[in-house]
């Protein structure tokens, strides 16, 4: 059985394993691929892992046997699905390997921009406070979460994890989401989208990326905003429209804008969210703690280990 990674380096920069996946198969890992490599290196294998090589219906024309492929994240918009039934290729995910990294990051931006920590460490390594007249200084606001509003766009595992967080904190939250009130936590509340955007203090999203939920953040619903909001945005790049983010930052409307992920990544050096007043950007970090990775690495194997047994698990291609 041949089994290719194709671009395994992100999700282990040769810090953990693969030796239970080599244990199942002739395995190659690579740790970038492009897409005229894919081909190539594919072209005689079984089984295909992939994290963010795109596996199309022009790639997958090419893999005559190729019966499985394995997604390294929990998206898997990298394979054209529909593609796949038809050539009855079985496509897996990874769930829920990074909810409680991708909500730590998630309040990480929160706290950063509530309580200005890099701004005060960079000023301090400057001299700021050897130089102060008193035994402390300040100059930005300074917030308590509590007490707060929170609003949550998507309540699947990682928008619930960030819920309960907030509410620990002694947040006010409201959710955006098509669960029953009754199914939800003491202290969160479903509400409508127009509602969540007028009364967070705080926004973070945590949706799929789908036609209707492309730019759900712009200009417009910006502008229904109150002033001086923050958005948090660990979920997509594209549920923004990055311009109109970046706009609302330098007008001011907006406070902060605090992302782990952009559009296109890695992005171009002139994105308007790199060069923007206020904005935080971490380089969509929020998965790749060392437990996230580890976790990711064990369900994967699982996943290959399950199809050869013929009981797959983790399907997505039926």
């Amino acid at each position: 059985m041949k089994i290719i990674v194709l671009d395994g380096y992100a999700a282990n920069p040769n810090d953990l394993s693969w030796e239970p996946l080599a244990q199942m198969g002739d395995l190659t890992v690579y740790d970038r691929t492009t897409p005229e490599e894919v081909e190539e290196r594919a072209a005689d294998a079984e089984i295909v892992l992939t994290n963010k090589v795109l596996l199309d219906a022009r790639q997958l024309a090419k893999l005559p046997k190729l019966r499985y492929i394995g997604v390294l994240a929990t998206g898997y918009n990298v394979v054209d699905i529909a593609e796949a039934k038809r050539r009855n290729i079985i496509v897996t995910n990874i769930p829920a390997y990074s909810t409680q990294s991708v909500a730590q990051m998630t309040f990480a931006h929160i706290l950063n921009i509530v309580g200005q920590v890099g701004h005060y460490a960079r000023l301090n390594r400057d001299g700021r406070w050897s130089e102060s007249r008193d035994f402390c200084y300040w100059d930005t606001p300074l917030r308590e979460l509590s007490g707060m509003t929170l609003g949550i766009v998507g309540l699947g595992n990682i928008g619930m994890s960030v819920a309960r967080i907030a509410i620990a904190f002694g947040m006010e939250v409201f959710a955006l989401t098509s669960k029953e009130q009754t199914s939800l936590p003491e202290g969160l509340q479903k509400t409508s989208l127009d509602h969540l955007l007028a009364v967070s203090d705080i926004l973070t999203l945590h949706c799929p990326l789908t036609e209707s939920t492309r730019e759900m953040i712009n200009a417009k619903s910006i502008s229904k905003m109150k002033k001086g909001a923050i958005i948090i945005n660990t979920g997509r790049g594209p549920l923004v429209n990055e311009q109109e983010v970046a706009d609302a930052l330098q007008s001011g409307h907006l406070a902060a804008y605090g992302a782990d992920v952009l559009s296109v990544e890695p992005p171009s050096a002139d994105n308007p969210l790199l060069h923007a007043p206020n904005a935080y950007i971490t380089p969509h970090i929020a998965w790749a703690t060392f437990e996230a990775r580890t976790r990711l690495m064990d369900i994967a194997t699982a996943n290959v280990r399950a199809f050869l047994d013929g009981k797959p698990i983790h399907s997505i291609s039926g």
